[in-house]
């Protein structure tokens, strides 16, 4: 929960169906009141938060989980868009993905990505990981309108 009392909207953006349940546990297990929005493209990502096509009426997002390696458009270019358009650019992208490679965490923060995590391979050690994003995100971060 922000702040303000009511749950954020967190847009996951994840082609790996067991990384999305896994996510999702985390949420349930850890009592996380926020609401978990996901798709599973570069390019469903970007009409869920531009509001396209089945997307019309999405909420903004206040925090996207994003993987780097996604069918259609790929992480990098999801968050290219993001953080180059001026009505999302304030959106917190937290990239949450499997490689550990330094160019991919240094190409991550040129792009301006707010955090760049490596999945833990281990089920409790990735709940954990979104259990620390979702409390520093949200309970200890203040973000914009809340």
């Amino acid at each position: 929960m922000s702040v303000s009392g009511r749950p954020i909207d967190v847009l996951l953006v994840e082609d790996d169906p067991g990384d999305e349940l896994m996510t999702r546990e985390a949420f349930e297990d850890n009592k996380i009141g926020n609401t978990l929005h996901v798709v599973r493209d570069g390019e469903e990502a970007l009409d869920f938060l531009y509001k396209r096509g089945a997307h019309k009426d999405a909420p903004r997002p206040d925090l996207i989980l994003l993987d780097l390696n996604l069918p259609k458009y790929d992480g990098r270019q999801v968050l290219e868009h993001v953080k180059s358009d001026n009505d999302l650019t304030d959106i917190p992208v937290v990239v949450l993905t499997t490689s550990a490679a330094e160019e991919d965490i240094l190409r991550s923060y040129k792009l301006h990505a707010n955090a760049y995590v490596t999945k833990p391979v281990d089920l409790d050690q990735f709940i954990r990981a979104v259990r620390q994003i979702d409390e520093f995100f949200v309970q200890v971060v203040r973000l914009p309108g809340r």
